[in-house]
């Protein structure tokens, strides 16, 4: 019996050795990963590597810059955690591994109306939105550890009225509790909305949609009796030949000519009971409402008249002496 059980001890005894020095299977080698997200500027052999044991948090690479992506190779990630004593390694067929860091956006556009804002209140320069802010260099987004909190915010300020020049301290969450300083300059002027055409457009056109559209300029620079909404120019046209780029004024568009120079029109004078009409050409071009030139053809006399249609033309009733230039032949009595 003390035979038998000493041979089954040296049995399980042997079992246990020779499961120790079995090969790990696939499922619990360390192996590498195709893709990785670091936060924090240190690749560490755990971001690289599934599995990697006790030496996960060794660091191996620096990180790629804040929001940026970049490549290590399989045979690097090799090398590097072979003197780690990290053996096995499976690279999957992998030759590089795709790291990126990961960071938070600070839009470029947010740090402008921050600025734009404090200008305005602290300058009485009117809606924030009103200005018209020029950098001196170009500015772009900020990239900034993930866990930073909070919004830009400006610390400092200065604005010269008479040039627009302002120069500027905008505090940028770096991080869970700090700050960075950015320092900004540049131009900073009030701004309306201008309407402008987009192409040249010959006198008498009449606008459609796809011709304006709208910008926004110095208020300083365009002046006054500026078109500033679509509506007031859209379904107008041009008083004279208009060139893109430049604000449209209300002097530069008219009601559209419903009457064109040299076109056969009927001229019409209308007192209470009578109506005499008599056909006439246009000396004049004219849109509705407009008074122009026209000569009685049977009279050859020039006559002014009103423009209430196409191809009409009222005398007014202020200038009886007209009436008596229309041929009674051609009156009509109402």
């Amino acid at each position: 019996m003390i035979r038998l059980c000493i041979a089954v001890l040296l049995s399980l005894i042997g079992f246990s050795a020779a499961a120790q020095t079995l090969p790990a299977t696939d499922q619990q080698r360390p192996a590498l990963k195709a893709e990785a997200i670091i936060t924090g500027d240190i690749v560490r052999i755990g971001d690289l590597v599934d599995r990697a044991g006790i030496i996960a948090n060794v660091p191996i690479f620096r990180a790629p810059d804040l929001g940026s992506t970049g490549t290590v190779s399989a045979d690097a990630v090799v090398e590097a955690v072979r003197a780690h004593a990290l053996v096995g390694l499976d690279t999957n067929g992998l030759t590089e591994v795709v790291v990126t860091r990961a960071s938070r956006t600070i839009p470029a556009k947010l740090i402008e109306d921050t600025l734009a804002a404090a200008l305005a209140k602290q300058y009485s320069l009117g809606e924030p939105k009103n200005l018209v802010i020029g950098f001196e260099r170009d500015m772009r987004a900020i990239q900034v550890e993930p866990n930073a909190s909070g919004d830009p915010r400006v610390s400092r300020v200065t604005y010269d009225a008479r040039s627009g020049h302002f120069d500027a301290t905008v505090e940028i969450p770096t991080g869970a509790a700090n700050r960075g300083l950015l320092r900004l300059s540049g131009r900073a002027v009030p701004a309306v909305d201008v309407v402008t055409v987009n192409r040249t457009v010959e006198r008498g056109i009449v606008l459609k949609d796809s011709d304006v559209s709208v910008e926004r300029r110095a208020r300083a620079d365009v002046g006054r009796d500026i078109i500033v909404d679509l509506e007031q120019a859209v379904g107008f046209a041009a008083r004279t030949a208009l060139q893109p780029g430049r604000p449209l004024r209300s002097a530069d568009l008219m009601k559209p000519e419903v009457v064109s120079r040299n076109d056969t029109v009927t001229l019409t004078y209308e007192i209470p009971g009578v109506m005499l009409t008599v056909r006439g050409k246009a000396l004049d071009g004219g849109a509705e409402g407009d008074v122009i030139n026209v000569l009685n053809e049977q009279s050859k006399r020039t006559v002014q008249g009103v423009v209430t249609g196409p191809g009409r033309v009222m005398i007014g009733t202020r200038q009886p002496k007209l009436a008596a230039n229309l041929s009674p032949s051609n009156a009509a009595a109402r």
